[in-house]
Formats: structure tokens, C-alpha cells, sequence
């Protein structure tokens, strides 16, 4: 066993060497040639393991992201003899390979649909970008499911370093959808060298992503995550959706305790609880931490009860009504003037009766535009169990125009 450890070591640092060399501007071919007799021993997981290690020493991100079609090419030989991560239909990684097919297809019908020229050619590149831009489901669900569980077993490199080449992408689509809505503008010959060198740059970068989710992050996701990671996945992942391809029942997960929670998307009965935390529906929070998001929000916010006795406000520091802790258990109908009884009464009564469920007014007043909304809240059984208010001074946020995408130089 020792030996064996010691030989993976070994790999590991022989790999980091190269990759550092790599970073460092060494000729690729020279790189080739040192690796290869690990790539007879190395695999898929030591790679990934390797660019996290580099991560984790302080090697920024982005370094290995701004190169990672090079590591890729370095290993590429030895990774090509891999075999796939082959799984049953169902499995969250069958579902992600078949979207990877789908998606090289649409590829593909974009680049013809670029080649013709007109109208025509323009109008069916726009359409078929249109569906490859539904790939953004497949990058959704690896960021919101996949990462956060391969976190959950200290492997954090593939989030990373492919989050951002997602983000890449979506800024190459976002690009060329604006270039084909724009047109050529008189200018065809400039027109059709920008869309392509646009789409050369997108097409390049999926494909690369394709190669390296099944070379490198879904084989090392099938050795660490369990039966029951999977099928947690499995259970939470259709409300993020799919790419075309909609998974069938035909994998049934072998699990003998219950489904293990994303960290960020779990059950609170899955999530483990530790004394004075309240386990919520997506998370667990202590009571001195929910009051604090509370009393942070730039939003008033007040809570009537089933019974219309109010059972909360929040304390932020600019309130926009006054409230006391003395309204804390009183009938809402009691904490408002006689005039506007009926409205409250009104609202309470529909929100009871499921005839609406929301209610929302505007005002003006002190030099203060305020959004007033009031929001039924019904339990899984859809009984009607109460009434938030939420308040907030719109007249900032009315007031913004353009973009902002820096952060300010001060705090």
C-alpha cells in the first residue's frame, strides 16, 4: 500500500512540474516528451486533482483556466485511451454526456447555417443559436449540483476553473446573438469575418468543455461521489432543466440511507443539524444569523399569522413605518387607522379564501417612492397560513439608468 502511495505521489508532482513548466512557457513538445511515461499511469482524476493542488498552493484560477486547452493537450493522448464514464440512462452523467452529443450537433448546424449567405443563412444562424443558448442548462445544473457535491468531498478545482469557461461561452453567445441581431450594416465582408471569428472562438471552447467533462470531470465524479450523491442530484436537477434530452426512469439508485443535500440546494431533513441551528428548507441558519439577514434586508418586513395577530417586524435601521414591540401579538385590524381597516380586512379575506395572492400599492411621500407588498403564504398543503408585508423605497432604484459592472473603489 505504501508503495502504492508513494508512486501516486510521485505522479502527482511529476504532473504539477509539468504543468508549472507549462505555465512557465517551456516549449509544448518538450512537455509531451517528459510526460510521456506518466500518461501510461496517470489518469483523469489525478489531473483534476493536480490543477486543484496548483489552485489550492495560490496559483490563481484564472492562470489555469487562461491555459487549460494546453493541459488538456499535454495529457490528451493518455486521456484518449480512457473509456467513458459509461452509465445507465437516467444517471445524471448519462444525462450530461447525451446533452454534450446534442449540443456538438447544434454546433455543428449553427457553423452550416453560417455558411450561407442572405437572409436565409442569417435567419436559420439565428435559430439555431437560439437552441445552442439552451445549453445554458447543462452549465447550470454542473454549477449548482455537481460542483457544490464535489465540494462536499474537498474536490473544488473543476468548479474553478470551468466556471469560468462557462462564463466565457455565455459572453461568445451573448456576443454573436447581438452580431446576427445587428445584421451586416452595409459592411458584409466585415460583418461575416467577425461572426465567424466569434463562432470559431465559441465552438472551440464548448468542444474543449465537451472533452474535458468526459476525460477528466466525469470520471473523476463517478470515483468520488456515492449512490446517494447521485441520486440527490438526480431528485433536485429538473428544476434547473435540460438541454433536449429529458432523463429516463431507467436508473434506479441503489441507496440505503437517505439522499445526501447539496450544501446549497438541500432538504433541511438531510442537512445536518448541530445545537441552537433551525434547519430551514435550503439550508441551516442559528437564530442570531436569521435575524441578522433580516434586520440587513433594505426591506421592511411584517408578519400576520393564520389568525391575523401579528408575529413579527423587522428592525432595520431605516424603517419606513413605525413599529413597536408592543404590536407583537395584536390583531392586524388593530394596527391600522380606522379608514383603512376595510382595505387590510379586504386583503387578509381574499388571501383566505386563495382568491389572490398578492397585493401590492405605491405612494409617495417625504421624497420617497414606496413599493408596498403584501404576499399570502400557504404550507405545502396549500392552507392558508399567514400574510408578509414587505416595504421598500423604490426611488433609488427608479432613478438608475445604464449599467453597473465595477465594483467602487471605496467601500
Amino acid at each position: 500500500m505504501s508503495e502504492f502511495i508513494n508512486n501516486t505521489t510521485r505522479r502527482k508532482e511529476m504532473i504539477k512540474n509539468i504543468l508549472r513548466g507549462l505555465h512557465e512557457g517551456k516549449p509544448l513538445e518538450e512537455l509531451k516528451a517528459q510526460f510521456a511515461e506518466l500518461a501510461k499511469e496517470a489518469d483523469a482524476s489525478e489531473i483534476a486533482e493536480v490543477e486543484e493542488m496548483l489552485i489550492n498552493e495560490g496559483m490563481p484560477a484564472e492562470n489555469i483556466q487562461a491555459l487549460c486547452d494546453l493541459h488538456v493537450a499535454v495529457v490528451r493522448e493518455a486521456l484518449d485511451q480512457q473509456p467513458s464514464s459509461e452509465t445507465v440512462p437516467g444517471h445524471p452523467v448519462f444525462t450530461f454526456r447525451a446533452e454534450n452529443q446534442v449540443g456538438a450537433r447544434f454546433l455543428n448546424g449553427l457553423q452550416d447555417a453560417l455558411s450561407v449567405p442572405g437572409s436565409a443563412g442569417l435567419a436559420a444562424a439565428q435559430q439555431q443559436l437560439q437552441k445552442l443558448m439552451e445549453f445554458e442548462r447543462h452549465y447550470l445544473r454542473k454549477e449548482n449540483l455537481l460542483f457544490p457535491f464535489l465540494e462536499k468531498h474537498n474536490f473544488t478545482g473543476p468548479s474553478a476553473v470551468m466556471w469560468g469557461i462557462h462564463d466565457e461561452i455565455r459572453a461568445g453567445w451573448k456576443q454573436l446573438n447581438a452580431l446576427l441581431e445587428a445584421g451586416p450594416q452595409g459592411n458584409e465582408t466585415a460583418f461575416t469575418a467577425k461572426v465567424h471569428e466569434v463562432f470559431a472562438k465559441i465552438e472551440h471552447q464548448m468542444r474543449e468543455m465537451f472533452y474535458k467533462e468526459e476525460k477528466i470531470l466525469f470520471p473523476a465524479s463517478m470515483e468520488r461521489l456515492s449512490e446517494s450523491d447521485w441520486a440527490a442530484i438526480r431528485e433536485q436537477e429538473s428544476e434547473l432543466g435540460y438541454f433536449i434530452i429529458l432523463p429516463s426512469a431507467e436508473w434506479k439508485p441503489e441507496v440505503k440511507e437517505a439522499p445526501a443535500a447539496a450544501p446549497t440546494a438541500g432538504k433541511a431533513e438531510s442537512v445536518p443539524v448541530t445545537a441552537g441551528e433551525i434547519p430551514l428548507s435550503t439550508g441551516v441558519l442559528t437564530p442570531e444569523q436569521i435575524n441578522l439577514m433580516l434586520t440587513h434586508l433594505p426591506v421592511d418586513i411584517t408578519f400576520v399569522d393564520e389568525n391575523d395577530r401579528v408575529r413579527f417586524f423587522s428592525q432595520t435601521q431605516e424603517r419606513i413605518f413605525e413599529r413597536q414591540p408592543a404590536i407583537i401579538g395584536r390583531k392586524v385590524q388593530n394596527c391600522h387607522p380606522p379608514q383603512s381597516v376595510d382595505k387590510v380586512q379586504k386583503i387578509v379575506d381574499d388571501f383566505r379564501t386563495g382568491k389572490r395572492d398578492v397585493a401590492e400599492f405605491w405612494i409617495q411621500m417625504m421624497g420617497k417612492f414606496i413599493h408596498i407588498r403584501y404576499y399570502a403564504l400557504r404550507d405545502a398543503a396549500g392552507n392558508y397560513r399567514g400574510t408578509i408585508e414587505v416595504s421598500q423605497d423604490v426611488a433609488p432604484i427608479r432613478a438608475l439608468e445604464g449599467e453597473k459592472r465595477l465594483l467602487d473603489d471605496e467601500g
